[in-house]
Parts: C-alpha cells; structure tokens; sequence
C-alpha cells in the first residue's frame, strides 16, 4: 500500500517469483555473484522488494539506502559497505 489512499498494488507469489527471477538474471548478467556488495537507493515500492529478494536469491549481500538520503549521506553508505553495485 502506498502513502496516499487508494494507492495500492497487489501481486500474486507465482508473479513475484517471475519478477525475481528476472531481477535476479540481471544481477548475474551484470557480474554479481554470491558474497558481493549491493546497495539499494530506492522509495518504499514493489521494486524496491523484487531488488532485495533477487539479491539474496542469488547470495549478494545487499544494503537499502532509503531515497530520502541526501547524495552525501548516500556516498558515505556505499564506501563504508564496498559496494560493486547500485541500484536506483
């Protein structure tokens, strides 16, 4: 559910098994692999959860960094973690 009324989306478990499977196909296509570093700069959204999922389906360790950050506070998060990816 969203912040406004009405805002909302529903999603079945076989549809977002698809989706991570997906996301997860795009990680691998980048050269993620189990045990690397990524942090997650996105709003509270369904993609944000498909990215998080992905992510541990295939072993990265991964870090969300809430869009409401500034650019700094989000730079300092990346290099105290290592980060090889960013997904926004």
């Amino acid at each position: 559910e969203g912040n406004e009324p009405g805002d909302s989306t529903k999603i079945t478990y076989r549809e977002l098994l698809h989706k991570v499977c997906q996301f997860a196909n795009v990680l691998r296509s980048q050269g993620v692999k189990k045990g690397d570093r990524i942090s997650i700069y996105m709003p509270m959204i369904l993609e944000l959860v498909i990215a998080m999922l992905a992510c541990a389906r295939i072993g990265a360790l991964h870090s969300v960094v809430f869009a409401g950050f500034s650019a700094e506070s989000l730079c300092e998060r990346i290099l105290d973690c290592g980060c090889s990816l960013l997904i926004t």
